[in-house]
C-alpha cells in the first residue's frame, strides 16, 4: 500500500512513518523540513517538502496514494489552525485524487468522548490552557466525519514516551472513567498502522488509552 503520512516529522508521525515502513508499505512523508527525517534512511521512503495550508502542495502530495495519515501537530503554538486547515485542504485533495482511505489522529476528549476525562483535562487543560488547541482538534473532526471518505478518527489519551506495548485499550464507551488518560506515542503509531487494513472502526472515532 502507498500511504502518505501528514505531520510525519512530529512526535507521533517519526514513529508512525518507522512503523508503517516496517509493515511493507510504501511511505511518502510531507512535512516543511526533510532534514528532520534525514536519520531514516530505506528504500520504501520518500520524503516531500511542503506546507498543508498550501493546497496545490497538498494535492501533489497526494496524487497516486492509497491512504492517508493525518498526525498533524501545532507545535508549541497553542493557536494554530493547523489540524482543521490542513486538514481540510487533506481532504480536498484526497477526493480530487480519488484517494479514499484516511486515518486521522484527533484526541481524546474531542465529540462524545469529552466524557472520558477526568476534571483537570476536562476544566483545566482543554477548558482553559489548550481550549483553542482544543477546538482545533474538533473542528477537525467535522471536516473528517462530513468528508464522504472511508474515515478512522483515532483519539488518544495525553501522549508519553514509552515503549511500543501493543498492549492497550481501544474503543472504549465515552462514559469510561477507568482509563489512564495515556499512552506512548509508539503504540499510537502502531494502533494507526492498523487501521490501514481493518474495518473494525471504519467510521468510528475509537479512543487509546492505558
Amino acid at each position: 500500500m502507498k500511504v502518505i503520512v501528514f505531520g510525519s516529522t512530529g512526535t507521533v508521525g517519526k514513529h508512525l512513518v518507522e512503523q508503517t515502513l516496517a509493515e511493507g508499505h510504501q511511505v511518502t512523508a510531507f512535512c516543511r523540513d526533510a532534514s528532520k527525517l534525514s536519520y531514516l534512511k530505506h528504500a520504501n521512503l520518500t520524503t516531500m517538502e511542503g506546507d498543508v495550508f498550501q493546497f496545490t502542495d497538498v494535492k501533489k502530495a497526494v496524487h497516486g496514494h492509497d491512504a492517508v495519515c493525518i498526525v498533524l501537530g501545532s507545535g508549541k503554538s497553542r493557536k494554530s489552525t493547523v489540524r482543521s486547515v490542513g486538514t481540510q485542504n487533506i481532504i480536498k485533495a484526497m477526493k480530487e485524487e480519488g484517494v479514499d482511505r484516511l486515518v486521522c489522529q484527533t484526541t481524546l476528549g474531542a465529540g462524545d468522548s469529552n466524557g472520558n476525562l477526568n476534571f483537570f483535562w476536562k476544566r483545566i487543560m482543554f477548558g482553559w490552557f489548550l481550549k483553542q488547541v482544543f477546538l482545533d482538534h474538533e473542528l477537525q473532526e467535522d471536516y473528517v466525519r462530513a468528508s464522504g471518505l472511508n474515515w478512522v478518527i483515532v483519539r488518544p489519551g495525553a501522549f508519553t514516551d514509552g515503549a511500543k506495548t501493543g498492549e492497550y485499550r481501544h474503543g472504549f464507551s465515552p462514559q469510561d472513567k477507568s482509563t489512564q488518560l495515556k499512552i506512548s506515542r509508539k503504540d499510537v503509531a502502531d494502533f494507526m498502522v492498523k487501521q490501514l487494513s481493518s474495518d473494525r472502526y471504519l467510521f468510528k472515532t475509537p479512543g487509546l488509552s492505558y
